[in-house]
């Protein structure tokens, strides 16, 4: 089935049952990593290894997402959107319940890397999807439901993992992707609308190794930052490495006819704007998931139980305001939402750092909620913009840039919030209750001054740019 040039065409109108099936397979992505970081101490003790050797675990999965994202919009179009899709779900299924069985450390990164391989295809060929079988118009309001996962995933992981470790076998983490995996497959076959090019090119293989090969290199680096066992030396060699190569496919891109991931799109203001925005704005924000529970826990003296259910509000902000956002787009414009929204979440970062021994519980999560709305339009915003102005032909590059961007900030974020907690915190395990409190507060203060500054980025947006995407439709199909 050939793709619409244009996507306000007449054509059959996508299943309402479509976003939630993209946002269901999301959230089993979101939620693998932050589930499996809980249970790290009582899979090493099961397998017999030092919890040192459990990196391995989570940089092979971080590792195959990096290599694999990348061909992802190649092989959407070259095969179709139903099939790959599917196939994702299955590779990480398979790849969950191999993890589940092994018990043999090597044999579990082994299976991390095959689940890996699934994970990287289903986020950009599911977004390439939504792009194909929603008008522009209608893009908003099918997006929201998929920025959901992200907020949900990583704050439902910890208390997840937390609970299965303590209650069940480890490998039940794994083994729960199991029957979700088969019934997304169920799903995908009854309502995932299939698109592919009539012709595809020839895949770009030496753009391939040249790319993947940094961008793995990168995530590594990014993945042990701040590891003893890798001195500056080392990190700065593998980081001049990580950068020839990209540089290399800088200069194979310009001169290929066909490259894999088409950098003339960066040529478009709003996929820019987008995509730029996303990566560094998304590096304050990754940094509170790490930084909160240190304060509840360990400054404050909230149980695992308790903290997670102080930053529960952000989840259901998102979940119950997602209609909203589609009507702010409309009324106000993307520019207008993006810089003025970029500042409040820096400030509602830095409100955080208020938070002390004598906060209400009820204030916490009342700062909660709003900072879960303001983040979840945020990402809405920066997500749809992406495809405002880029054509149909274009939409699997562009998801497949825009995917490898936000796997990098993921990266980027987490190393930025560790150098920072390391940088006020010194020795945040041994330090007392105040000196954590004090050192977490200045932390926040500095990523929600980073965050409000990366509004620069969305200064360069017109008034009118993504309007087709924001303007209100009335005919939106029911979710």
């Amino acid at each position: 089935m050939s793709t619409r040039e244009e996507p306000e065409a007449a054509g059959p109108a996508p299943s309402p049952l479509l976003p939630w099936l993209v946002a269901v397979a999301f959230f089993m992505q979101a939620l693998d990593t932050t589930i499996l970081n809980t249970a790290v101490p009582g899979i090493a003790h099961a397998l017999g290894v030092a919890p040192l050797s459990m990196k391995a675990v989570l940089a092979s999965y971080t590792l195959s997402l990096a290599v694999f994202i990348p061909v992802s919009g190649w092989m959407a179009n070259r095969f179709g959107t139903r099939r790959v899709f599917a196939g994702a779900i299955g590779l990480f299924a398979l790849g969950s319940l191999l993890c589940g069985l092994a018990r043999d450390i090597h044999l579990l990164v082994a299976f991390r890397i095959l689940q890996g391989c699934g994970g990287a295809m289903m986020v950009p060929v599911g977004r390439l999807t939504l792009v194909r079988a929603f008008a522009k118009s209608q893009l908003v309001r099918a997006m929201s439901f998929v920025a959901i996962p992200s907020l949900v995933g990583p704050m439902l992981g910890p208390v997840a993992g937390g609970v299965i470790t303590g209650y069940f076998h480890w490998s039940v983490i794994f083994f729960l992707n199991v029957p979700i995996g088969l019934a997304g497959l169920y799903l995908v076959y009854r309502y995932l609308p299939d698109f592919r090019e009539a012709r595809t090119p020839a895949l770009d293989v030496l753009g391939m190794v040249l790319f993947s090969s940094g961008i793995a290199l990168l995530s590594y680096v990014l993945e042990v930052f701040g590891e003893h066992r890798l001195g500056g030396a080392a990190i700065l060699a593998l980081l001049t490495l990580a950068a020839l190569l990209l540089c290399g496919y800088g200069l194979h891109a310009a001169r290929a006819p066909h490259p894999l991931l088409q950098l003339t799109l960066f040529g478009v203001r709003t996929f820019r704007a987008a995509v730029g925005g996303s990566f560094v704005t998304r590096i304050g924000i990754a940094g509170v998931p790490f930084l909160l529970p240190l304060l509840y826990q360990v400054g404050l003296g909230y149980s695992p139980t308790q903290s997670g259910l102080l930053i529960m509000p952000q989840a259901i902000a998102a979940m119950s305001l997602k209609l909203t956002m589609p009507r702010l787009l409309a009324r106000f414009g993307y520019r207008s939402v993006l810089v003025s929204n970029t500042v409040v979440l820096g400030l509602l970062i830095m409100l955080f750092a208020t938070i002390g021994p004598g906060t209400s519980a009820a204030l916490i999560v009342a700062q909660a909620f709003a900072y879960g709305f303001f983040q979840s339009l945020q990402f809405t915003s920066m997500n749809t913009l992406v495809y405002a102005d880029v054509s149909s032909a274009a939409a699997g590059a562009a998801s497949t840039i825009a995917s490898t961007a936000q796997q990098l900030s993921m990266s980027f974020g987490v190393a930025t919030a560790s150098l920072v907690a390391a940088l006020f915190v010194p020795d945040r395990f041994r330090t007392d209750a105040p000196q954590m409190i004090h050192g977490i507060h200045d932390a926040l203060l500095l990523l929600g001054a980073a965050t409000a500054l990366s509004t620069l980025v969305f200064t360069g947006l017109r008034r009118t740019d993504g309007s087709s995407v924001s303007r209100h439709r009335a005919d939106l199909p029911a979710a």
